[in-house]
């Protein structure tokens, strides 16, 4: 029998189920709901996060009677159901049910970690180079933009960071007055988490990506962060390169099981 994911390699105890908590906290969305010990999210954005089963306590009921009653809640809300498959996922061997009962796996996603914020250096901006805060709602349409999001999954990113528990800062880098990347973090206690960080199609490759997490990191230790993490998937090894070049290290890994794939 398979196991749920697991981690990486070795940190602190109590550092990566601090960065989990963190993870759900920055990415909650207003159309949540507990059920038995399962954190149901059905927002209607981009981020699976956001909407899919955290299986966070094993709870009382079966697996099987857990996932008849979370039905209707994707239903009604017009989303695929999706289980978010972690390390810390109960009950164990739940990875191993959802495949026995037909779920597919997909979107292989690495947590990484920085365990020391304070080695990060401000960096110095190239000529015609700015970075410069912007609204969360405004940052949502920008990156969606950017990504070629619907003005759904955007309405819904800007409302989940409007209404976050946790702060988020976000930031875009300007090249000569155009936008050639933006990103945010969400700073809990001494946790920074970097989230959206996009380049532009046309300004990839040139090193903005690096400067911007260099400046975002830079800033969340001034206010006070001591650890970094962050969710990428795992073939994107462009970001990988960057995040490993910057200290971050694979810490653990999560997936999502779907019955219908095409559709999540």
């Amino acid at each position: 029998m398979r196991m749920n994911p697991v981690i990486a390699r070795s940190f602190d105890p109590y550092l990566l189920p601090r960065v989990e908590d963190a993870g759900l906290n920055a990415s909650a969305p207003p159309q949540q709901r507990w059920l038995d010990g399962w954190l149901v999210r059905f927002s209607p954005g981009k981020a699976k996060r956001a909407r899919c089963i955290n299986a966070v306590a094993p709870g009382r009921m079966s697996v099987a009677h857990k996932l008849a009653l979370c039905e209707p809640v994707f239903e009604q809300a017009g989303l695929p159901l999706l289980v978010r498959i972690t390390p810390f996922s109960e009950p164990a061997g739940l990875d191993a049910s959802l495949e026995g009962m037909g779920f597919a796996r997909i979107d292989d996603t690495r947590v990484m970690v920085l365990e020391e914020v304070s080695n990060i250096v401000a960096p110095v901006l190239p000529p015609g180079i700015t970075v410069q805060p912007v609204g969360l709602e405004a940052f949502a349409q920008r990156v969606g933009a950017l990504r070629g999001s619907p003005l759904s999954q955007r309405v819904a990113h800007g409302q989940r960071l409007s209404q976050s528990p946790v702060p988020f800062q976000a930031y875009e880098m300007r090249l000569d007055g155009d936008v050639v990347a933006c990103g945010q973090f969400a700073l809990e206690a001494d946790l920074v988490g970097l989230y959206d960080i996009f380049t532009a199609e046309s300004a990839r490759g040139l090193g903005h990506a690096s400067r911007l997490c260099t400046h975002l990191l830079a800033e969340a230790h001034r206010r006070g962060a001591r650890h970094g993490y962050l969710q990428v998937e795992g073939d994107n090894l462009p970001a990988r390169t960057i995040y490993h070049r910057l200290g971050f290290a694979d810490a653990y890994a999560y997936h999502y099981r779907a019955r219908n794939p095409a559709a999540a």
